[in-house]
């Protein structure tokens, strides 16, 4: 089983289409046993390529979604499920044929729905916020509460209302021209042969050169 064959046409199928490709799908293109995909989807997800639910479905293959959480992202032809913040913001750049892309979701604080047209030269205008609730150190624990959690805010206002009401403790707050900034190249390559994962522990310079600083992300 070629992996890095399989991972990127689970990529590709996610860019293409806004949905994660079927098991027999994925068989019949590669052209090898559904068990054969099972054991390379698996392998993928231990080194954190894919994220997979307990049946071995694909729920997420970053920036890509195939369930709901919290963002839609529309493009020039496709609509996909934003899996947070960080990853709505990323799409554009991945695909920039795609660009500009229209971002929605709703503030978790006042329920007011939010929309931004996101695309690749410069940052949307506009005073909302993102919150980051899970620290670097942890957000593969679990990986969808991790996504589920990063989320936009109208203002720091209601990310105080929200964590309030929720009983969770402050993470990290950043502005929309810094959230741009740290999901434009964050992705870059993924949808290629070769890629290399960075993992926001190993990328202190990239994370320095757009704004983040503090123990929340491991500096």
């Amino acid at each position: 089983m070629d992996l890095e064959q399989l991972r990127v046409t689970v990529y590709e199928t996610f860019a293409r289409t806004g949905q994660a490709p079927e098991m027999a799908d994925l068989a019949k293109s590669l052209n090898v046993p559904e068990h054969d995909v099972v054991a390379g989807l698996r392998e993928l997800a231990t080194s954190r390529h894919l994220v997979l639910d307990a049946t071995d479905r694909i729920v997420m293959a970053h920036p890509f979604s195939a369930i709901p959480l919290g963002f839609s992202v529309m493009g020039a032809s496709t609509l996909w499920w934003g899996g947070c913040a960080w990853d709505s913001f990323a799409l554009p750049h991945l695909i920039p044929g795609q660009a500009p892309v229209v971002v929605a979701t709703r503030c978790p604080g006042c329920g007011r729905a939010l929309a931004w047209s996101v695309g690749t030269d410069e940052p949307p205008s506009g005073s909302e916020v993102a919150h980051f609730l899970v620290p670097t150190v942890h957000m593969w624990d679990d990986v969808v509460h991790t996504c589920g959690h990063q989320s936009l805010f109208c203002s720091e206002s209601c990310v105080e209302v929200w964590l309030t009401r929720s009983g969770n403790e402050r993470g990290y707050v950043m502005d929309l021209s810094t959230l741009w900034h740290f999901a434009s190249d964050w992705y870059s390559g993924r949808l290629d042969y070769g890629y290399t994962r960075r993992e926001p522990s190993e990328a202190s310079d990239y994370l320095r050169k757009v704004g983040l600083s503090g123990a929340f992300w491991g500096l």
